[in-house]
């Protein structure tokens, strides 16, 4: 495997876009700046962006844990014929992410990315600015386009997993599966919420610091949620009970990521998932939900973190462990857990 991070692309017009350090207070604490554009697509026809299969682009990577949400409600709802996605190249160099010129690029170990289809954009920043020449925000992904307005609709995760979780149902081979009953729907929402500023950004919260003081709190908020947590799924199955619904669709990226790259690469080192029996149980559990292992990349994981950031990894040395040997794959059976 070549560490080495293949050169910028020409073409993404504008200034450099930089990446996540770039969100760093002068305080060295990480800041995660809000998406943007936030439009919905609506079944019922209240917004200009209706269903329909074929319309809409999922620009994703299969590096990044917000990007591997959408990925994994797509895969849960049935929608891969009625929603493409395009993967981008899990280096993220200062012009951001960048799409491969042909398939098979150096780097792509998996052979997931694709030369981008509607433009021949190198950069998704060129894709933003195809949608507002003017904008001058963070070129983030997920990316939900819509080819007919050639606009994008959201580039916020959160949302774009409850439109496809129900909005599509018309396209989709899995209409019955809801992840988000409307009967629980704030309760589920609030939980994801409760864990996002700790364990989702919290691990870059982390990674990202730049002062002692930063990431001394963010460590320690992190590792007392992560034990809340182990313990809250001691007596359920997943997060709200016996049926998965989109707070494990929030959970579950960044615990698949966290021994893989985490624990070295943002110093998130006081335990491991695998040292949490009910975590580590429940990881191998969704992993195990028929579509879900699909999603994750472990390749293009390690190599985005190790190689994107220089500042934390200045030789983009790609490190030849852990070894994850059926560490997604052992055998696991919670289902007697129904609180």
């Amino acid at each position: 495997m070549s560490s080495a991070p293949p050169p910028a692309k020409a073409g993404s017009g504008g200034a450099p876009v930089g990446n996540s350090m770039m969100d760093v207070s002068s305080g060295g604490a990480f800041v995660r700046k809000p998406s943007v554009f936030r439009d919905w697509v609506r079944a019922d026809g209240s917004t200009p962006f209706t269903p329909a299969s074929g319309r809409y682009i999922l620009y994703v990577s299969m590096a990044c844990p917000w990007a591997h949400r959408t990925l994994i409600t797509r895969a849960l709802k049935g929608l891969e014929s009625a929603i493409a996605i395009v993967v981008v190249h899990p280096y993220m160099g200062e012009d951001g992410w960048h799409f491969v010129d042909t398939k098979g690029e150096a780097g792509d170990d998996s052979g997931r990315c694709e030369p981008e289809p509607l433009f021949g954009f190198h950069n998704l920043s060129q894709l933003y600015r195809k949608a507002s020449p003017e904008y001058s925000g963070r070129f983030t992904v997920p990316v939900l386009w819509d080819k007919e307005q050639n606009t994008i609709v959201n580039n916020e995760s959160s949302e774009i997993i409850q439109m496809l979780n129900s909005e599509f149902n018309e396209f989709a081979t899995k209409p019955d599966v809801d992840l988000l009953p409307a009967a629980r729907a704030k309760e589920i929402l609030d939980l994801a919420e409760s864990f996002y500023n700790t364990v989702n950004n919290g691990v870059y919260r982390c990674g990202f610091a730049t002062s002692q003081s930063a990431y001394d709190v963010a460590f320690k908020e992190l590792f007392d949620e992560l034990d809340h947590l182990n313990e809250h799924l001691s007596t359920r199955r997943y997060m709200a009970g016996s049926s998965l619904t989109l707070a494990d669709v929030r959970l579950f990226p960044t615990l698949a990521r966290f021994d893989a790259v985490y624990v070295q690469h943002f110093k998130t080192n006081l335990r491991q998932i695998k040292e949490y029996e009910h975590l580590y149980g429940y990881v191998r559990d969704v992993y195990q939900v028929p579509g879900v292992g699909e999603t994750v990349d472990i390749g293009h994981i390690k190599r985005h973190y190790t190689t994107s950031h220089p500042t934390i990894n200045k030789y983009g040395i790609i490190p030849n462990g852990p070894d994850l040997t059926n560490y997604f794959t052992a055998p696991v059976d919670r289902t007697g857990l129904t609180g």
